[in-house]
Order: C-alpha cells, then structure tokens, then sequence
C-alpha cells in the first residue's frame, strides 16, 4: 500500500467512525468529521498533510501525490 491509499483510507475510517459514534452517541462527533473533510480539502490545496507525515515515518513508500 502507498502513502495516497494510506490516507484515504485513513480518512475513510475516521469519517465512517465518527458518523457511527454520532449516530450511537453524541452528535457532537460530527466534528471530527467536519474536521476530516476540512483537512482532506486543505491538503488537495496546499499539498500539506499532516497524516501523510506520520505514515511516512512508519515505513511507508510515497505514492504520486504525496512526493
């Protein structure tokens, strides 16, 4: 697996996650959702992810857009 599938499913994760925790327990969880989709927009701007620098420290091999 490269860094770009990493990510998205990463963030695919904490999105499913955080719409089942909202779901079964508080609404308020709708912000780390909120916040997912915000730092998948800003990343697709600047290039900048923050969890693209922690994959990477663990071993995992760049893919195209994360160069």
């Amino acid at each position: 697996m490269n860094l770009d599938r990493a990510i998205f499913a990463f963030a695919g994760v904490m999105i499913l996650g955080s719409l089942l925790l909202a779901h079964f327990v508080s609404p308020l969880w709708l912000w780390l959702t909120a916040f997912v989709g915000a730092n998948l927009l800003q990343s697709s701007i600047t290039g900048f992810c923050p969890a693209a620098i922690v994959f990477r420290r663990f071993g995992v091999r760049s893919g195209c857009a994360f160069r």
